[in-house]
């Protein structure tokens, strides 16, 4: 079962918890076991999962990936001027897989699922596979 959902950013960098959309996505499905893949198909953008009780983790993180990665640098080349934005994207990783057990997502108490954005504000979307079994 494939799903497309689409996503608004409204920031140059900015973590957007989708934790609930896919909890919604896998509970309509029905699907009990299995893996879930939350896929993104944007090279200047990621899935990441990492902390979710604390809005403090989103901006430290978004605050070092911008001083490892800097927007502006005398030797970057690509036209577009988004080079940042595509190193921050390798980094996170275009996509996560969570284990679903007894229609569950194994999610560690602290964990939530983000799409990372890095380059916009843009409308974007991203792909949540199930796979039972």
């Amino acid at each position: 079962m494939l799903y497309t959902k689409n996503i608004s950013t409204f920031a140059r960098d900015e973590m957007k918890d989708i934790t609930r959309e896919v909890k919604q996505v896998v509970q309509s499905s029905g699907v009990q076991n299995g893996t879930v893949l939350i896929y993104c198909p944007h090279t200047t953008a990621g899935i990441a999962i990492n902390e979710n009780a604390d809005p403090d983790v989103k901006h430290d993180v978004l605050l070092r990936l911008d001083e490892v990665y800097p927007w502006e640098h005398p030797q970057y080349r690509h036209a577009e001027g988004n080079t940042a934005s595509h190193l921050k994207s390798i980094t996170t990783g275009p996509s996560q897989t969570v284990i679903l057990h007894e229609g569950r997502l194994l999610l560690g108490r602290w964990q939530g699922i983000y799409f990372c954005e890095f380059d916009g504000p843009r409308n974007r979307e991203y792909f949540i596979k199930i796979m039972e079994g």
